[in-house]
């Protein structure tokens, strides 16, 4: 296994390499920034396609400026800080929502050819780089740390506000944040699990081998169940606070949330850090589970590490269509829902699912010997793991039948509805 990190940082650093780093920085920065604006604009025309109009359509061609018309029109308006505020938090929240969204784009590789023969690295005077901004070698803990980080943000606007909607929503927003961090870091695990390392750039790398039958992808999205990306897929979308799951900004019951006192440029660094990071979530899942930048390339007819960054791109474009679709189809869940999925399904799914990809990994390595065959031992794993899970959920569910129904008894009531629409019990005479 290589040691993560640029190649020409391995020999020592001098002033090219410093100047090569921040260039890198600048040109990721600056991609984010673009991609975060089309984004805005795709989101709005997308939404307008579904809802049956056209969105966005007169500040230039196909409505392309309407994003930069928007931030120039925030730019200018009147910055107010409510006399209640905590001035300096105030002031200081929306970079701390920011700042982390763009930190974690620094940990994908955009590019690369990594195919069969190819090398993901490209080499400009001298100097051999990867085609991301940092190779750390523990870019998946550093990847948590900001999705972490990225809700102090949120919770710090709605505290020093001095308002009770602001604050009734960063509450809320840091509750959501415990209840899918787990789930989220879970599914993590099983990347980790099967890739056997925290480096995004390893990640991909063994990712771009051949799978079963030399048709299949080597991703993992297939090599861990499908089930580990699901997961991540909504725990994700509840990270970002988009619907069904943005109760943070539940405009029927909070006005607008945490940023209901913001106005201006600090309104739109907001919506800036929304947009960048939904760019980021959608730039990790398509790094963790389809890729990266790694795809198809017969008999080496392509060649160049552009060839990686269409395949990253199109991945890309094909999540953030989904995420899109997410808002203009599902309705907002109700916060007891939200957290009902979080607890109840998601971290027991996924916890579950860890283990059996753990136990599966022992078989694979001759540790069990049950068939006296690897796959043999695999799919024995597999069914009894299956099993046992099954079995877990019939006495969970029995329990907490049994435990309404004894509740109930106590209370006196003779016959119980569940109202579908409001999950409130009520007698029925």
């Amino acid at each position: 296994m290589r040691e993560p990190g640029h190649p020409f940082l391995s020999d020592g650093v001098n002033f090219g390499d410093v100047l090569l780093s921040l260039v890198m920085v600048v040109i990721a920065f600056v991609l984010c920034l673009v991609a975060t604006m089309l984004m805005v604009w795709f989101e709005r025309k997308v939404v307008g396609r579904l809802q049956n109009r056209l969105g966005p359509n007169v500040a230039g061609p196909f409505g392309l400026l309407q994003t930069l018309a928007d931030g120039m029109k925030l730019f200018f308006k009147e910055d107010i800080i409510p006399t209640k505020a905590d001035r300096f938090v105030f002031q200081l929240a929306p970079y701390l929502a920011l700042v982390p969204a763009f930190l974690t784009f620094t940990l994908i590789p955009l590019a690369g050819d990594f195919s069969e023969g190819g090398s993901a690295s490209s080499t400009i005077a001298g100097r051999e780089f990867f085609w991301q901004v940092a190779d750390v070698p523990v870019g998946i803990l550093f990847l948590l740390a900001m999705s972490s980080l990225g809700i102090y943000g949120i919770l710090l606007a709605g505290w020093s506000s001095g308002s009770k909607y602001p604050l009734l929503g960063s509450v809320r927003a840091s509750a959501q944040a415990i209840s899918y961090e787990a789930a989220l870091g879970l599914s993590l695990a099983a990347v980790i699990l099967v890739s056997g390392t925290l480096s995004t750039q390893d990640i991909v790398a063994v990712q771009a081998g051949e799978g079963f039958g030399g048709i299949i992808p080597n991703w993992n999205v297939i090599v861990t169940g499908f089930v580990p990306f699901v997961v991540f897929l909504v725990a994700g979308t509840a990270e970002l606070n988009r619907p069904p799951f943005d109760l943070v900004e539940a405009e029927q019951e909070l006005v607008g949330g945490f940023h209901t006192e913001y106005s201006s440029i600090r309104f739109a660094l907001f919506f800036l850090a929304e947009f960048m990071n939904t760019v980021t979530m959608g730039a990790i899942i398509v790094t963790l589970f389809f890729g990266g930048p790694s795809g198809p390339n017969p008999g080496g007819t392509f060649v160049g590490p552009l060839v990686g960054f269409g395949w990253f791109f199109a991945k890309l474009l094909v999540f953030l269509f989904i995420f899109v679709w997410f808002r203009a189809t599902l309705p907002r869940v109700r916060y007891d829902q939200l957290m009902d999925l979080g607890w109840k399904v998601l971290i027991p799914i996924s916890l579950a699912w860890l283990l059996i990809l753990g136990a599966i990994r022992i078989a694979r390595d001759g540790n069990i010997g049950v068939a006296n065959d690897v796959v043999g031992d695999a799919a024995f794993v597999l069914v009894v793991g299956m099993v046992i899970l099954g079995l877990g959920y019939w006495m969970v569910r029995t329990a907490v039948v049994n435990a309404r129904a004894e509740r109930m008894e106590a209370a006196g009531l003779t016959e119980v509805a569940v109202l579908p629409d409001s999950r409130t019990e009520q007698e029925i005479s």
